[in-house]
C-alpha cells in the first residue's frame, strides 16, 4: 500500500505506526511481553505497554525520525508529554486494578537508522 498517496498526515501515521512495530519486534526479542499497543483514552494514547524479564510494567513512547532531519526523537519527550504519559498511566494501573504493580516509563527512538531503548527515561 502507497501510504504516501494518501497525503502527509496518513504518510507520517504510518510512518508512526512502522517506528512502533519495530519498537515492538525489539522488546519482544529482549525478552519482554507485550501487554497493550496504542491503548487509548479521551486524554491521549501510550504507545505500547510491556512487561520486562522481571515482571515491571514499562510504559513506553516511540519516537522517530527516519531521516534525522528534525534531530533527534529523544528530545521530542517534553516535560508536558512526560506528565501527560503519567497520567494515562495511573488511569491505566487505576482501569486494571494494580494498586502495588512496580512500573517504569521507557522511550525507545528510531533515528538515523538506529535503535535506541532509554529505560528509565523520565520519573512520574
Amino acid at each position: 500500500m502507497n501510504h504516501a498517496a494518501d497525503g502527509p498526515l496518513e504518510s507520517t501515521r504510518s510512518k508512526g505506526r512502522d517506528g512502533e512495530d519495530e519498537a515492538a519486534d525489539y522488546l519482544v526479542e529482549s525478552g519482554y511481553s507485550i501487554v497493550s499497543r496504542n491503548y487509548q483514552t479521551k486524554r491521549g494514547e501510550i504507545d505500547c505497554i510491556a512487561e520486562d524479564p522481571s515482571g515491571t510494567l514499562v510504559f513506553v513512547e516511540v519516537k522517530c525520525s527516519r531521516s534525522g532531519s528534525y534531530g533527534n526523537p529523544a528530545f521530542w519527550v517534553t516535560r508536558d508529554k512526560q506528565l501527560k504519559i503519567a497520567r494515562l498511566a495511573r488511569q491505566y494501573l487505576a482501569e486494571h486494578g494494580y494498586t502495588s504493580r512496580k512500573c517504569r516509563f521507557d522511550v525507545i527512538t528510531i533515528y538515523k537508522g538506529k535503535l535506541d531503548h532509554i529505560k528509565n527515561a523520565f520519573l512520574a
